[in-house]
């Protein structure tokens, strides 16, 4: 799908080491949207993309509707941060902070074939993969709303997008009047540790959907023992499908795993309209041992995984990015303890891969108190999904104890992300108007609803 939108694009230099202010400058690639109203505010909206790696001009185009309300009186800026999109890229090119070539699943190689991919990548990066971190990316932010003549701004950030906007805030105070925080990841959360329990939670929950809703529970009365059979038996003998590409059409072949179902189960569990067809998917392989329709997922979320490395699909992910930041500010803080399940999981722990990997790639520094909670009385609305398998909504109460003038809303039945959500986008206009929390009229989040299950491949029982 083509997303087009009228904007006013350029790019502003800034020093790769910015405290050096010497060497190697690096080109920030910016476009603002100008209000499309007649009365224009002197406040615009920044949107901070997620990933880590995600480029705004391409990560937001999706969902720049929801904004249309704000964007009435106020320019909508979007910055690819460092390291992202077309930031510090030749024209048309793929950022110089990308593996050049697309890469395996660096979590599934050993460990020598691995430390030799990563080797790899480090040695053709243009860039030095130390300075592409939140702080210094945020300093370049600050930079680019000096540089278009704004005092103060107001922020969305979505998903890593909220630990950004939480880093700004820290950073530069003065320069925010409020801001969004879409899927909250706060300052004293590890990305990673949490991330096999947040899952289960979030299939726990689309499961007691399924059954509170008598079409869902008359069609898959045993579905949290399928699920559990269908793990055992893919982990015991993969299974092998031929399946019709869904994107080709060329009949492919796919050895189905449990780590490749889980993986593809996690994925869908991101959004509620995927959320609905998970019973049915995995009604379909455990007890009709039909396994084409999950293959079939599983190939269209590997496409698109294999595609964000590619130059040629919008919210393609910079890896390099995405490890320079998530090794300095994540890796950095694992303990020997950190990361184990509490509880059983369908999901495997994560922290091992990223240990692994961040055991080769070069670890920036961070200032002491980054991972501190951030303290502040700017006006704050947290947005959270209640379903949400990566950001769950106990972390935008997190957050919230030390935002004394915030307010966090959870939609219910929802994944990540929600501000295209029901009535969302006309609160968060509200919200940014005002200038406030106080007063703003939130009842109807209450009222959102997610995608009712598909009882068959037809669709939802009508």
């Amino acid at each position: 799908m083509t997303f087009r939108y009228a904007a006013q694009c350029g790019t502003l230099t800034v020093f790769e080491d910015r405290s050096a202010r010497s060497g190697r400058q690096i080109d920030l690639r910016i476009a603002v949207l100008p209000a499309t109203g007649n009365t224009v505010a002197p406040d615009p909206l920044f949107l901070l993309a997620g990933g880590p790696g995600q480029a705004a001009t391409e990560a937001f185009l999706p969902v720049l509707s929801a904004f249309d309300r704000i964007n009435r009186k106020r320019d909508v800026v979007l910055v690819d941060q460092r390291g992202t999109g077309q930031s510090h890229s030749p024209p048309g090119a793929q950022s110089r902070v990308r593996c050049p070539q697309p890469q395996q699943d660096l979590a599934a190689l050993p460990d020598a074939q691995l430390a030799v991919e990563l080797k790899t990548c480090l040695s053709q990066l243009d860039a030095d993969p130390r300075l592409y971190t939140t702080s210094i990316a945020m300093d370049d932010l600050d930079q680019v709303r000096s540089a278009l003549g704004y005092d103060k701004i107001n922020l969305y950030g979505a998903s890593y997008g909220t630990r950004a906007a939480l880093t700004y805030l820290r950073q530069h105070p003065k320069s925010v009047r409020t801001a969004i925080l879409d899927g909250v990841m706060p300052q004293d959360w590890l990305l990673g540790p949490s991330a096999a329990r947040d899952a289960q939670r979030a299939l726990d929950l689309i499961w007691d959907r399924c059954e509170a809703e008598p079409a869902c529970r008359a069609a898959f009365p045993n579905i949290r023992a399928e699920f559990e059979t269908l793990l055992v038996t893919l982990e015991r003998q993969p299974v092998q499908v031929t399946v019709a590409h869904p994107v080709t059409g060329v009949p492919t072949e796919v050895m189905l795993t449990r780590r490749q179902v889980a993986s593809t189960v996690r994925l869908l569990s991101y959004s509620s309209e995927n959320a609905a067809l998970l019973p049915l998917l995995v009604h379909a392989a455990q007890s009709t041992g039909d396994y084409s329709r999950l293959a079939a997922q599983y190939l269209i979320l590997n496409d698109a995984w294999r595609a964000a490395k590619s130059r040629d699909l919008d919210q393609r992910v910079s890896d390099g990015t995405y490890w320079s930041i998530l090794c300095a500010e994540d890796a950095a803080f694992l303990t020997q303890e950190t990361g184990s399940p509490q509880i059983r999981t369908y999901l495997d722990d994560v922290t091992a891969d990223v240990r692994r990997v961040c055991a080769t790639w070069p670890r920036g520094p961070v200032s002491a108190d980054f991972r501190q909670p951030v303290t502040s009385e700017t006006p704050v609305l947290l947005l959270s999904g209640e379903a949400d398998p990566v950001t769950p909504p106990a972390n935008g109460d997190q957050a919230a104890r030390t935002l004394s003038n915030s307010l966090h809303l959870v939609a219910p039945g929802q994944g990540h992300t929600v501000i295209s959500r029901g009535c969302i986008p006309k609160i968060a206009a509200a919200f940014v108007e005002s200038g406030t929390v106080k007063g703003l009229e939130s009842d109807c989040v209450k009222h959102i609803q997610p995608t009712p299950f598909f009882v068959s491949f037809a669709g939802p029982d009508s």
